[in-house]
């Protein structure tokens, strides 16, 4: 049947009854469509929460990163309630001897492992300074599961815009934890892109597959300026006993033993530091950091 329409007349009412009728069709999409592209609300999630979460959510999209040499991933994971990025590794090479640009090094690991370790190191240290980190299969293949530091820069972007912290003292005293942290486990790769600074000026340590070397010798002893008060208690409260309940699973023998004798040496320069100069001007106090992370209930952050 055909309809006649002359000057933009519509006796019958056919085309307000066809967007009508389109609009009814296609309102769960464009309902969809407006949700996805909607702001997505922050939700806080405890440690635990974060750790279950990058453990069992589903992985929907991946992306390789554009950073690094070891070919890591990009994940998007996605439960009931959140969406969030994962940063996912399964590098696990050991070699005999490998050449670095720093020379030829012997018993070298490059492995996802590492970066557990150093999670849960962080963890017994107290420092909430590594973001959380799971061992998960990815692919066919363990990996680590990192939590993706949202928003975050890297030193290297804000040394490059000179952007100055609102507290420099106290964006110095989390950089001599960093340095800290770095002689006790020998990390052989700390640099400007695996410093990542968030919007509130936290400092936080990723990356670390090549750490954990088995030297007993601090890499560079000069690093060691000052030392948060609470990180020196834990760090003379460490045992090998914690240490292998703790890291057993990612460090063989020989790489929690270096550990603890470098633990030694760092406990051993900080107090021969504070005899000399005294505990004011070697010691500080930094306050605990919130233990909650922000995630987006539909996209997330990047």
């Amino acid at each position: 049947m055909a309809y006649a329409v002359a000057s933009g007349v519509d006796p019958l009412g056919r085309r307000a009854f066809l967007a009508s009728l389109s609009a009814s069709c296609l309102s769960p999409w464009l309902k969809a469509a407006q949700q996805a592209n909607a702001p997505s609300a922050d939700i806080s999630l405890s440690v635990a929460e974060v750790e279950e979460f990058l453990k069992t959510a589903e992985v929907t999209d991946t992306h390789g990163t554009k950073v690094g040499v070891t070919a890591s991933i990009r994940a998007t994971l996605a439960d009931s309630r959140v969406t969030h990025f994962a940063h996912v590794q399964t590098i696990d090479e050991s070699k005999a001897m490998h050449q670095t640009a720093m020379g030829t090094e012997l018993n070298f690991r490059d492995t996802w492992k590492f970066n557990i370790a150093g999670y849960r190191l962080d963890r017994m240290l107290g420092l909430n300074m590594t973001p959380p980190s799971v061992e998960r299969k990815f692919r066919g293949q363990q990996a680590s599961f990192t939590w993706w530091m949202g928003s975050a820069m890297m030193e290297a972007e804000r040394l490059k815009k000179k952007r100055t912290p609102p507290d420099v003292d106290g964006f110095n005293h989390q950089m001599y934890i960093v340095r800290v942290f770095d002689q006790l486990i020998f990390n052989t790769d700390r640099n400007l892109q695996n410093l990542l600074i968030t919007p509130d000026w936290k400092i936080w340590m990723i990356d670390h597959t090549r750490a954990f070397r088995r030297h007993k010798d601090l890499k560079n002893a000069k690093n060691l300026g000052q030392c948060e008060r609470t990180l020196l208690t834990k760090l003379r409260s460490l045992t090998a006993a914690a240490l292998e309940t703790s890291l057993g699973d990612y460090l063989i023998d020989s790489e929690w033993g270096a550990l603890l004798a470098r633990r030694d040496k760092i406990v051993q320069a900080f107090e021969k530091k504070i005899a000399a100069k005294g505990e004011g001007q070697v010691l500080y106090d930094l306050a605990p950091r919130d233990p909650l992370y922000r995630a987006g209930s539909k996209n997330p952050s990047v």
